[in-house]
């Protein structure tokens, strides 16, 4: 792995696949690190020919800290957002920080441009970024993420306490048994997830390369305090594909399908059982898919 100094800030990155090979850049979702992005999926898009490179957003991994900014006010943030009311100052930062961050990225990697793919979290940054830096992204793939549009179903109030409930304790047991039992809430059906195992063992290892609790908060604001977007999604034109799972309860379906309604031209592919995670079964299909797109 290595570190580039962007948009006047220290992260962590890494690449896969041939160095001349077209670029594709992967934006991952709340509170995870760029390695949540399964070994098939990375390994997969190098194998078909393509320069992959992750990296730790702000916060998360070993890209840089924001310790040193005021602790966000989740309760006035999450009262705005129930009176739609815009609140970005009460954020360390937003939503478009982090597109800012991606864009800086790519510029100081030489790319120019590239094929943008972004998870949950990471689906929304990859939005902002096409909107706000169009001349930096060449298609966007959005998966298992929203429009942003205040109207749409919410999250199943248990998937979204799963997500945001601190861990019984900081002790590394403790964490992997509070990601294990988010998974089995918010994940796919038993037949489709990854096993227990593989997860607690990719739990592991994310506790062992990076545990910040803090960041994640503030990552948390960053999504309550970001000015919606998705009146802008109709100005976008570029390749677009939309990929969600039928059984997601955290953003729900109706969420993706929203954004390719916006989106001109955009695709939208869905998966039965499939909920919110990347289980490694449905993940050939979903490298195919977005070949489709960006190798046209």
């Amino acid at each position: 792995m290595a570190r580039i100094s962007a948009n006047g800030l220290e992260f962590e990155y890494d690449e896969t696949g041939p160095k001349e090979g077209v670029p594709v850049v992967l934006i991952m979702g709340f509170g995870a690190q760029m390695t949540a992005w399964p070994d098939i999926f990375r390994l997969g898009m190098a194998e078909a020919g393509f320069r992959v490179i992750r990296f730790d957003n702000r916060d998360a991994g070993l890209s840089v800290q924001f310790d040193d900014a005021p602790f966000p006010n989740i309760p006035a943030l999450t009262e705005a957002v129930e009176a739609r009311r815009d609140e970005a100052a009460l954020a360390p930062y937003l939503l478009e920080d982090m597109a800012a961050d991606a864009a800086a990225i790519i510029d100081g990697l030489g790319l120019g441009s590239a094929h943008i793919i972004g998870a949950s979290m990471g689906g929304m940054i990859a939005q902002i970024l096409a909107l706000n830096h169009p001349e930096n992204v060449r298609s966007l793939t959005a998966v298992m993420t929203t429009s942003g549009d205040w109207d749409l179903p919410p999250s199943e109030p248990e998937a979204l306490a799963a997500l945001i409930a601190p861990a019984a304790s900081p002790a590394r047991e403790d964490v992997i048994n509070k990601a294990l039992k988010t998974r089995s809430i918010i994940g796919s059906d038993p037949g489709l997830r990854d096993s227990d195992e593989l997860l607690m063992q990719r739990a592991g290892a994310a506790y062992d390369r990076a545990f910040r609790p803090i960041g994640v908060v503030r990552q948390y604001s960053a999504i309550l305090a970001q000015p919606r977007w998705h009146t802008r999604l109709n100005a976008l034109d570029l390749p677009t594909l939309v990929l969600h799972g039928a059984k997601d309860p955290l953003i729900k379906a109706a969420c993706g399908r929203d954004i390719a309604d916006r989106v001109p031209g955009a695709r939208y592919h869905e998966i039965e059982k499939w909920g919110h995670d990347m289980p490694s079964q449905i993940i050939p299909g979903l490298i195919d898919e977005i070949c489709a797109l960006i190798k046209e």
